[in-house]
């Protein structure tokens, strides 16, 4: 026998082959699905959505090469798995060179996750499982093979798997996407794809030898997992894999606007492998729970705080995530079976992604009419802690009395909220301290001291649970200070509106926001119901470019992508025409409901009509030379739609004007500075443009108006064009020289937020 392993041993294959198999499988793997989420964001709109539903399906085809994996187990022979193997990554390879198919039609607005789940099946599907199968397989050899000789265990290997995973994922961002164009991204993986088949070709000739170690340990198979084992599997991926999805969302839509940051969540998600799979964790359970306790409570207790400094509540959410996520991969590996059953506990573990990532892409949207999926999740997340023996058996009087300090503090705030927290004043009645702020910090002491209570009794996951649980609830309570009236939700997000009490426009003012951005309000006085607010005021650039028109034409047709509340509808007379260009037809139905906001209804004195679709695709179809104004104002909102302001985009705008008509570009943005590159794009599609920073006067005037800052350039065909507006002092050349133009093929979002942080250290006086 010892003979016969030691021939076998000599004719394995080296065990560096099967690291940088896998390795490389999961590279290209990781590196792909940023790349093709790039390719289809365009045409949805720049949504958060878009790579939540993205990461659904890229789990889902996981999935199915998990399970392919695990039925070539069924094939005794480890030759005969690599041929079937190799046979497959060379017909799923009919799908490349890599590209978004057109088989499927154009974009739906509304059924966008049937659409975009279709198109990434037809485009990627296929190439996509069968790669992915890789990691699994390529264990099981191992195992059948090395481990069989030597006794090493295979799992290591997944360790391995997650690090190429990792550096794939951070090197789209840092150096494919700034360095490369999307066509070069595209025939670039598909010839590493092809030179990934020659790879595993080599692999498949060289495990193909162990013949008498193979047939041994298909003979010797180990006892199947029992169904609470599979179970168990499942909810602890399934945890992690919704919570990348929550995180992703919050940090995009309600702390940060920049669609790069969704790669930071996954991988904080894959380094949580790489620490669970190692053969000696850099960091331990034990360590792990403890810190586990302290962050989501902090997490749960902060959440609802959205107004909260960027870099904490950042930092809070993504500490909360990663140890949660570690936490359950830990658990997970504590749990793993014998080799023997290694494809069987993957197809487990890849069965929780799935349900996971279903539950926040398909579910949530459906049954929530808030984000409410991310807090409900971390909260369950808790029970995934050991349980300590539950409720059974003898619990300290200490346990008890932190339990009960906890929900006491969280039921306090409730009522307290309910009964104080509306008509607080904000006159002094501490020192520099109004009735608000003092409430305010009440209410903060009481949720600190749900965070102890909660922490204090980690070691008991339900009692802990029945904290965080009422905890979660009352710090959205007390957050939530703002009137919300109305909730609505969809795949392009999350709409509120709200109302607050304005005395110069002489009462009520409702409000429309997507997150934490303001798309819009109108007043209810009659008096003032008509007079267009925030951006859109006579004194803003917009309001500039529509009172100049105006008074040099009797007549207008005006494009405008964007429709928030229709406010630039109030400009609108008898014989103007309006089109609003929208991708969310929820949106539509609300600003066109007088219930909600009646600019769009009462009034505009002439026709309004609404164009349902990717803005760059309906604004294509729509004849040249049409408009006097088109007004692109989709670059505020939370997600950029980059793919608007790009060379090819703003050349197709240029050609949909009349040849005195005015490109209106609103690029106000709290995190990324688009001027540059907007300028950069105005001069390289050939129009002539103009910028101005407005900022508001600080006079009753334009706080009666709620005037904001606002960021604008206005593009025309012919320099007399622009002239109008630059013997305007407001409006100044611009200087397309800051930063390389985006174009169809590259966009630098990660350069727009450093221009923009660079901005906010400058001096004021420069």
């Amino acid at each position: 026998m010892t003979t016969l392993a030691a021939d076998a041993s000599a004719r394995q294959a080296p065990p560096a082959l099967f690291a940088v198999t896998v390795f490389t499988s999961a590279a290209l793997v990781f590196l792909v699905q940023p790349m093709v989420a790039k390719l289809v964001l365009p045409l949805l709109g720049g949504s958060p959505s878009v790579w939540n539903t993205s990461m659904a399906f890229f789990q889902l085809a996981l999935l199915a090469g998990y399970f392919y994996a695990h039925l070539l187990q069924r094939l005794r022979s480890v030759r005969a798995q690599a041929i079937a193997h190799v046979a497959a990554l060379v017909v799923a390879a009919i799908a490349l060179p890599l590209r978004v198919s057109e088989l499927v039609g154009p974009p739906s607005s509304d059924y966008p996750n049937l659409w975009l789940l279709a198109v990434l099946a037809v485009s990627i599907g296929a190439p996509f499982a069968v790669l992915s199968a890789t990691a699994p397989l390529v264990q099981a050899w191992h195992a059948r093979t090395i481990g069989a000789t030597e006794g090493k265990e295979p799992y290591v290997l997944y360790a391995a798997s997650n690090l190429g995973s990792l550096i794939a994922l951070l090197a789209y961002p840092i150096v494919v996407e700034p360095l490369t164009s999307l066509v070069g991204q595209r025939y670039g993986w598909s010839g590493g794809y092809a030179l990934f088949v020659l790879l595993i070709g080599s692999l498949a000739i060289a495990v193909s030898r162990a013949r008498s170690v193979e047939l041994k340990m298909a003979e010797a198979t180990a006892p199947p997992p029992a169904w609470l084992d599979r179970l168990a599997w499942v909810a602890l991926a399934a945890i992690p894999s919704s919570l990348m999805l929550g995180v992703t969302t919050y940090i995009t839509t309600d702390v940060a606007s920049a669609p790069f940051l969704w790669v930071v969540p996954l991988a904080l998600y894959l380094i949580t492998f790489i620490i669970a799979f190692s053969e000696k964790p850099i960091i331990r359970l034990e360590l792990t729970l403890i810190l586990q306790a302290a962050a989501i409570a902090a997490c749960a207790a902060l959440l609802p705080f959205r107004s909260t400094s960027f870099l904490l509540q950042f930092a809070v959410q993504l500490l909360a995530f990663f140890l949660t996520t570690l936490m359950c991969h830990q658990r997970l590996v504590a749990r793993r079976p014998d080799p023997a059953h290694l494809t069987e506990f993957y197809l487990c573990l890849s069965l929780g992604g799935v349900v996971g990532g279903a539950f926040n892409a398909f579910v949530a949207p459906v049954i929530f009419n808030n984000v409410w999926e991310y807090p409900i999740v971390l909260a369950l997340a808790v029970l995934a802690r050991p349980w300590g023996g539950g409720l059974r058996g003898k619990i300290p009087i200490a346990t008890w009395t932190m339990l009960g300090m906890g929900l006491l503090a969280s039921l306090i705030i409730l009522v307290a909220v309910k009964l104080m927290g509306v008509g607080l004043t904000e006159t002094p009645v501490v020192g520099k301290f109004d009735q608000r702020e003092l409430f305010d910090m009440g209410m903060r002491v009481l949720l600190l001291c749900s965070v102890l209570a909660a922490f204090m009794v980690r070691q008991r996951a339900l009692l802990m649970f029945a904290i965080i649980a009422v905890m979660s609830y009352a710090s959205e309570v007390a957050a939530d200070r703002v009137d919300t009236r109305k909730t609505w939700r969809s795949f392009f997000g999350v709409l509120r509106q709200s109302e607050t009490y304005v005395a110069a426009l002489g009462g009520p003012v409702k409000m429309l926001a997507h997150g934490t951005t303001l798309h819009g309000a109108q007043a209810q006085d009659p008096a003032h119901a008509c007079q267009p607010l925030v951006y859109y005021t006579p004194n803003t650039p917009i309001g500039q470019v529509f009172t100049a028109k105006q008074a040099q034409y009797p007549n207008l047709r005006i494009g405008a992508v964007g429709l928030g509340t229709g406010s630039v509808a109030a400009y609108v007379r008898e014989r103007d025409h309006l089109s609003f260009f929208e991708i969310d037809p929820l949106v539509v139905r609300i600003s066109s409901d007088p219930v909600n906001f009646s600019y769009t209804t009462t009034c505009a004195k002439s026709l309004v009509d609404y164009i349902i679709g990717d803005a760059r695709l309906t604004v294509a179809k729509q004849p040249a030379g049409s408009f006097d104004i088109l007004l692109i104002d989709a670059f505020s909102s939370d997600a950029v739609p980059a793919h608007l302001l790009t060379v090819e985009a703003v050349k197709g705008y240029l050609t949909k004007l009349k040849p005195d008509g005015v490109l209106i570009l609103h690029l106000s943005n709290r995190n990324l500075d688009l001027l540059g590159p907007a300028a950069a794009v105005a001069k390289a599609a050939g129009g002539y443009a103009a910028v101005q920073q407005y900022r508001p006067l600080d006079t009753p005037e334009a706080r009666g108006a709620w005037e904001s800052p606002e960021d604008a350039i206005i593009v025309t065909r012919t320099r007399e064009a622009l002239n109008r507006f630059r013997n305007d002092a407001r409006w100044e050349p611009t200087n397309p020289y800051k930063a390389r133009p985006w174009t169809d093929d590259y966009t630098n979002l990660a350069g727009s937020l450093v221009a923009n942080l660079r901005n906010r250290m400058k001096p004021a006086d420069e």
